[in-house]
């Protein structure tokens, strides 16, 4: 099949520094680049699909044509929280209540910090109104709804030019009528301004949950629909005729309705597609136990896949506000290839988090930034090749990286620039050893039980040294990391959750109850699917609960497995048996003579696409002599070791590389630390074992 008659999907992935894309056809072949991203990140789609489309020997308009579905993994919603240029927003919540906000549950990063600020007000205080209503505990309404106070209320937003309104009631997740007619309202008064309420964005108990997730969900949506309505109208315009979805950070992928809708639910949609696509490697090759890594220009994300079943949080700060919707449980650091070395007022060496970002980015990359960054150690140490950086579409200048280095970290601290380039090295694989204890010591789970899979530009030039550090024996760096975003965007499934506060215990449990509340969230969940479109899926529906023992304030989301589409008592025990088990993994104790409660129900409506086949070759020579192109001195300590290095491309399944070594890629370099051993496997990915010098977590 050539590619004059060939079809694709298509997965983007716009991150700080690159935008990259992945295309996959109908014989499992993957084609994939990366673009600078733009101010506008459009501007960066249609150049990437424009050069993607130049590699496959096409126009860009005959690509659009063919190409049947098109999954975008987005930071608009994200940056728009991050750099505080999101929408002006109105609140109206019950009156006496309109300081939920502020008290966020007492909640402060730094207890013992007197000097930290509040957090940016992205409500000021007098656009938060309160009007008259209350819905009590049990659902009854307690004091009507004041509709005039909610007209002068929407007139007054009108008048200060707000563009969306957050509505979130006090137990409007068990009668939301009044949110309801608040909307009604605004749409008569103010049909131009964005109206979200708290019970369809987290329709489940606590105040100050839900009126934060809401006040974000607000503040970033117009920003997310008026990005997602003009990508769509510049691919319509070139003749795009396939799906356009936008992947959660739920791991699924939704319509570009739901997204402008619901933007809190793509908050990190960028990163989310690289955890679903390390699950679908691991499920691949034989590993079901992951801690995935990305590392890009301005960020180190990393999370955890057990069972392959990627971990999910209800508990996410995002700039400082709390968003309680299900996402998969990423935890970010401030530790990409562009971040920053630089010496603190102790004369202390630190690295990040602040980063030199693609525009002028690191000092080696000529465009006039002249501090150092990761990259720039890399660089002088040897691990990146300054001609061959992104398959030499770009050029390095090792000399800025040595004057950046030396002005800035080298003299400062009275050492040479090898010097300094290893400490920023080890300064940052500290950092991010850190982090992945963070998602793994810190929440129960034995890192050496696990293996590391490293994605993104810069990732696989520091995981050996991570590995090693905590004591993990396997690192696999998959063949396509560079873009394993784009490419989780491209095999992802469709997914609709469904939030319902429901309050049960152990010992008088109605079941009819509980099955009545999950079949409503199915139909729910079935309508805000929608049409599948041309793709063929199939139905797949997870049922969950958040359950604790009673007198705890934090719960631990269980799944309920059942063969039927009815909860049945022994489903119900197994899930009791399960929480004990987390409850364990997780505090340190259980007591299974101790009642439970149920306070939340969660579904998953998942639209399963058709499995995804890629191509792979077979095993075949041991010796990977034919695909060195040279060696060069690299430092892994005080001196440098003379390293051979290998073309990835040349590289062929059955390939063993005896570190140290170093592997360049298009997109990225894998680094064979001294005693490491790297196996080139049929799908291409490369699986390095660790040596063994000591065990640590």
């Amino acid at each position: 099949m050539t590619a004059e008659n060939n079809s694709w999907m298509l997965g983007i992935d716009v991150g700080g520094t690159f935008t990259d894309l992945a295309a996959l056809d109908e014989r499992g072949n993957i084609t994939a680049t990366k673009t600078p991203s733009t101010p506008d990140p459009s501007d960066g789609v249609i150049q990437g699909i424009e050069k993607l489309s130049g590699q496959l020997n096409i126009s860009m308009l005959d690509f659009l044509t063919r190409c049947s579905l098109l999954v975008h993994g987005t930071t608009v919603a994200t940056n728009t929280i991050l750099e505080y240029n999101g929408a002006k927003v109105g609140l109206i919540t019950t009156e006496g209540f309109r300081d939920e906000i502020e008290f966020r549950r007492a909640y402060k990063e730094s207890v013992f910090s007197p000097r930290l600020p509040a957090p940016y007000r992205i409500v000021p205080r007098r656009l938060r109104i309160g009007v008259p209503e209350r819905v009590g505990a049990q659902g009854q309404t307690i004091i009507p709804l004041d509709e005039a106070a909610v007209r002068e209320a929407i007139r007054f937003f009108k008048q200060e030019k707000v563009e969306a309104i957050a509505v979130s009631f006090l137990f409007s997740f068990l009668d939301p009528a009044h949110e309801q007619k608040v909307k009604q309202i605004a749409q008569e008064e103010a049909p131009d301004i964005f109206v979200t309420l708290s019970s369809e964005v987290l329709p489940q108990i606590r105040e100050f949950e839900r009126v934060s997730t809401t006040i974000v969900n607000a503040y970033t949506a117009p920003a997310m629909k008026r990005y997602m309505e003009r990508l769509d109208r510049r691919l319509r315009e070139q003749q795009f005729k396939g799906e356009l979805f936008v992947m959660q950070s739920s791991g699924g992928v939704q319509n570009i309705v739901q997204s402008g809708r619901l933007a809190a639910s793509c908050l990190l949609s960028g990163p989310a597609g690289g955890v679903t696509a390390a699950a679908f490697i691991g499920e691949r090759i034989g590993y079901k136990d992951l801690i995935t890594v990305d590392m890009g220009g301005t960020s180190y994300d990393v999370s955890v896949i057990e069972q392959l079943q990627p971990t999910l949080t209800t508990e996410s700060w995002i700039s400082r506000y709390r968003v309680a919707l299900p996402m998969l449980d990423i935890h970010t650091v401030g530790a990409g290839g562009g971040s920053i070395a630089w010496i603190d007022n102790g004369g202390m060496l630190q690295v990040g988090p602040r980063s030199a970002g693609s525009t002028p980015g690191p000092a080696c990359y000529g465009r006039g930034g002249t501090e150092p960054t990761v990259t720039d150690a890399n660089v002088v140490l040897g691990y990146i090749n300054p001609d061959n950086f992104l398959g030499g579409e770009m050029k390095l200048d090792r000399t800025l990286s040595e004057e950046a280095i030396r002005r800035a970290v080298a003299e400062p601290l009275g050492v040479s620039v090898i010097e300094a380039a290893l400490a920023i090295s080890e300064i940052v694989n500290n950092n991010m050893s850190n982090a992945i204890r963070f998602v793994t010591t810190q929440r129960g789970y034995d890192p050496r039980k696990f293996a590391l899979l490293a994605a993104g530009g810069a990732g696989a030039v520091h995981a050996g040294r991570q590995a090693e550090e905590l004591g993990i024996n396997t690192v696999i760096v998959p063949g396509f990391a560079p873009v394993l975003c784009a490419l989780g965007d491209v095999i992802a499934n469709l997914k609709v959750t469904e939030l319902r506060t429901f309050y049960g215990n152990s010992k008088e449990l109605q079941l009819a109850d509980i099955n009545q509340r999950f079949e409503q969230m199915e139909r729910s969940a079935k309508e805000k699917l929608g049409e599948s479109g041309k793709l063929n899926l199939n139905m797949e529906v997870r049922k969950y609960a958040d359950m604790r023992y009673e007198g705890e304030v934090h719960e631990v989301t269980v799944p309920i497995r059942t063969r039927t589409r009815k909860i049945t008592e022994l489903n119900m025990e197994a899930a009791f048996g399960q929480f004990h088990e987390l409850h364990e993994r997780l505090y340190a104790h259980k007591n299974i003579g101790q009642e439970i409660e149920l306070l939340n129900l969660r579904l998953d409506l998942i639209g399963v696409r058709d499995r995804i086949q890629l191509q792979e070759g077979q095993f075949s020579e041991e010796d990977p002599g034919a695909a060195q192109i040279s060696s060069r001195p690299v430092y892994f300590g005080q001196q440098a070791d003379e390293t051979k290095i290998y073309d990835s491309s040349l590289l062929v399944p059955g390939n063993l590389i005896v570190g140290p070594a170093i592997i360049e890629h298009w997109g990225s370099t894998i680094v064979v630390y001294p005693g490491d051993e790297a196996l080139i496997d049929p799908g291409g990915n490369c699986i390095i074992e660790v040596r063994k010098e000591k065990e640590a977590v």
